[in-house]
């Protein structure tokens, strides 16, 4: 279970405060006006924020202290945080210990029409590809906990569907807890099994 228990950060003078629970494997989508503080929930669970009270919990387990390499969270940003210098095959093979799941990462690629641009570098491709590759990475990582920040908002309507259902089919059979921050109700329709709206 993931717990965020009077969590606290005061940002430009105004105070965000958030508490709730996740159950483990439940996929939550977080929505909520812009500026509310969607984006800096996830910056906080994984580390990329401080805060300024309050605690993050990961069965029974503090977060908090921890640095953003300690923590059981794969995230994925707005900008798809894709290394330039190295082609696409190497960037979905990052972050594994020992050997990288290549058979499902070829499906996932397949499934997600972007096999064919595994040997280039992301430099080159779309936004809407670069997406789709940034959310098999993060998908596919070990980790426990997934942090979705707007990951279909470059994707046409039917790639969109295809990567939500994807991404909920990926969740369920690991037991991945996730956080889906999305404006759409379609998202939330089609990958959550409820939604926490920010005020």
């Amino acid at each position: 279970m993931l717990k965020i228990q009077n969590l606290l950060l005061e940002l430009d003078g105004w105070p965000l405060r958030y508490t709730m629970q996740i159950e483990t494997g439940e996929i939550v989508a977080i929505q909520g006006v812009s500026g509310v503080g969607k984006t800096t929930l996830l910056n906080l669970i994984g580390g990329y924020q401080t805060p300024d009270g309050g605690s993050i919990e990961w069965n029974q387990q503090p977060l908090t202290s921890l640095a953003v390499e300690e923590r059981p969270v794969s995230i994925l940003f707005q900008d798809h945080n894709l290394f330039e210098h190295i082609s696409v095959i190497d960037n979905l093979c990052l972050g594994f210990e020992g050997q990288a799941p290549l058979a499902a990462i070829k499906s996932a690629s397949s499934h997600l029409d972007v096999a064919q641009h595994l040997d280039k570098k992301p430099a080159t491709l779309s936004g809407g590809q670069r997406q789709r590759i940034a959310l098999i990475r993060t998908l596919l990582r070990p980790e426990p906990i997934v942090l979705l920040d707007e990951p279909f908002a470059e994707l046409d309507p039917l790639t969109r569907e295809k990567a939500a259902l994807w991404c909920k089919e990926q969740a369920k059979a690991n037991k991945k807890t996730v956080l889906l921050v999305t404006h759409q109700d379609e998202d939330v329709d089609r990958m959550a099994d409820r939604r926490i709206t920010l005020s």
